[in-house]
């Protein structure tokens, strides 16, 4: 049985700022994909944390496609927060800009959804909140996570096309 209690967006939202160090970049100083993949997850952890208040363990992770590299001495900014919960699932949206502060530069270098369970100490999933969207754009992003999950879950191979219905009109035939 999931909670009654409702939780919004804006409870779990989380930001993490990161400088880019010599030892976070590679040959051509720009910061290295799987540092942004680490930073990102734990940034997007600590949201289905702060909504579940429970451990959470990552499910899955969507897209993510590095728009601009970030160069060594720039400011990552990460925020998230989670868009929908499920049963013990929460789907969290993260977005990555990165600033050279000197140069009075800011720009978006990335976004994605991260996936994550909630669980109890023996590692068992767990009931999370309901999630109530406060305005027109978290409910354009809560309205979606349905359809984003449906298409996770027939990708992983533990849903049929056939039993998607918010995506039927992209497998099926008319």
């Amino acid at each position: 049985m999931r909670s009654q209690k409702f939780k919004t967006p804006s409870d779990s939202y989380t930001v993490m700022n990161e400088l880019i160090l010599p030892n976070d970049t590679n040959t051509l100083n720009n910061l290295m994909g799987g540092k942004l993949l680490h930073w990102m997850d734990i940034c997007a952890a600590i949201a289905a944390q702060k909504h579940s208040n429970r451990i959470v363990v990552t499910a899955s992770v969507d897209n993510v496609s590095f728009r601009k590299a970030i160069k060594l001495g720039d400011v990552v900014t990460l925020e998230a927060r989670v868009t929908r919960s499920f049963n013990s699932s929460m789907e969290v949206h993260i977005e990555v800009s990165a600033e050279n502060i000197p140069a009075g530069q800011k720009y978006k270098c990335n976004e994605a959804y991260f996936t994550f369970v909630a669980v109890d100490q023996l590692g068992n999933p767990i009931n999370v909140p309901d999630l109530k969207p406060e305005n027109e754009n978290e409910q354009k992003l809560y309205d979606g996570a349905l359809r984003r999950r449906q298409l996770r879950l027939i990708l992983g191979g533990r849903m049929k096309p056939d039993e998607a219905t918010e995506l039927r009109s992209l497998f099926m035939q008319p």
